[in-house]
């Protein structure tokens, strides 16, 4: 076929879209329903937030767990697995009769979250030319960012008007349609010949690969040190009203989805793994800035809201930049250490609140959550300057190849 007439991507790589739109859906719309969840179970709403906690804890344990136990499967059919799972989790959260029940179900849902993203990192590399290997990642990533900003808010709305079992049940649809996407346009890829889970484990234990998980949890954390305030920051600082102040979230998905458009244009600059170590470590950077702008100008609401969407933007455009990382590290095994990361990324979304709460708590004010985040992140550029100087080194970034 003449190259003209080719699609510009394989179809499986907007299926896997379609899955990361569905699982942001879900991560993000149980924050937006907290006082429906505990009007309709009777529980206080700081109970009910524990359940986006259970989301996390299913995404830290999950990530690495299904990868493990399906090691020796082809992919596809791990795929699709994975998205039954995650179909069955949200059926089960809108039938929970309990909040036992929907704390476990939310577990459950979460457990492929981690799986189905690396897993489908590394299909989509695999479907395309090495130069359009940044543009899949980040296309994969996009259902993810546009589910912050659209997803989420529109379960939201069905859930504040039909209750939010209902919301499940719209979520449980969108993983179907992922699902249907997902058998018909992936191709059956046997799993990598001699790779086991030791091996999967040795190479995950590789130092460039632990620094690269270490700046997910730390630099990161920044990023979640100022979102999780955001609301009370932009109603008690910036001066929004209550309901305009929620609409925060929308403006941070905005940023989100900017920065992952952007990633794939900054990785066209990358040759080696230095390289992407340096810019790693200047997006950092300009993150922690971004976060220390925002404790100074978040009593102007315009900056506010500017800052807030500049937090997305900086912060996801190192996501994409750091899952190519984890594929060049650990290339002959890549699937653990590319799950892992999002394990990496809900430690950082717990480590970031706890921090920034700390700062709040001690009387330094609401913004001073931002200002916890840019502490983090400052961390993380450490983290990172230690990355460039082994990648800088020969061998530095080798990794065990199977026996």
């Amino acid at each position: 076929m003449p190259a003209a007439a080719r699609p510009r991507f394989p179809l499986a790589i907007f299926a896997f879209a379609l899955c990361s739109f569905a699982i942001g859906t879900t991560e993000f719309v149980i924050i937006g329903l907290l006082p429906e969840v505990s009007d309709g179970l009777q529980i206080s709403i700081p109970m009910a937030g524990h359940l986006v906690s259970a989301y996390a804890l299913g995404v830290v344990v999950g990530a690495p767990l299904m990868i493990a136990l399906g090691v020796r499967l082809p992919r596809r059919a791990l795929l699709l697995a994975l998205m039954v799972l995650f179909v069955a989790g949200n059926i089960a959260s809108a039938l929970a009769p309990s909040f036992g029940w929907l704390f476990a179900a939310r577990v459950i849902t979460a457990l492929p979250h981690g799986a189905v993203f690396g897993l489908s990192v590394v299909v989509a590399s695999q479907l395309v030319e090495p130069s359009r290997r940044a543009a899949a990642i980040s296309l994969t990533f996009l259902g993810l960012t546009l589910a912050s900003c659209v997803g989420a808010p529109l379960s939201t709305l069905v859930g504040q008007q039909l209750g939010w079992r209902a919301a499940f049940v719209v979520v449980a649809g969108l993983g179907l349609l992922g699902l249907a996407a997902l058998a018909r346009t992936v191709p059956h890829l046997p799993p990598a010949r001699g790779v086991t889970v030791k091996h999967e484990i040795r190479v995950l234990a590789q130092p460039r690969i632990l620094l690269s998980l270490a700046i997910a949890v730390v630099g990161f954390a920044g990023v979640f040190a100022a979102v999780g305030y955001v609301a009370p920051i932009l109603e008690n600082v910036a001066g929004f009203s209550e309901a305009s102040a929620i609409w925060g979230l929308s403006v941070f998905g905005l940023g989100l989805t900017t920065g992952n458009l952007l990633s794939a244009r900054l990785q066209r600059r990358i040759r080696t793994q230095r390289d992407s170590a340096v810019l790693m470590t200047q997006v950092l950077v300009v993150l922690g800035i971004v976060l220390a702008a925002f404790v100074a100008t978040a009593h102007v609401p315009i900056l506010a809201v500017l800052n807030v969407y500049a937090i997305g933007a900086v912060g996801f455009t190192a996501v994409p930049i750091l899952q190519a990382q984890l594929l060049d590290m650990a290339a002959a095994a890549p699937t653990m250490a590319s799950a892992t990361v999002h394990s990496a990324f809900n430690l950082g979304n717990a480590l970031g609140p706890f921090a920034g709460g700390i700062a709040i708590g001690a009387g330094l004010g609401d913004a001073s959550a931002a200002g916890a985040g840019a502490v983090l992140t400052a961390a993380g550029v450490v983290i990172a300057v230690a990355a460039v100087r082994l990648a800088s080194r020969p061998g530095g970034g080798a990794v065990p190849q199977p026996a």
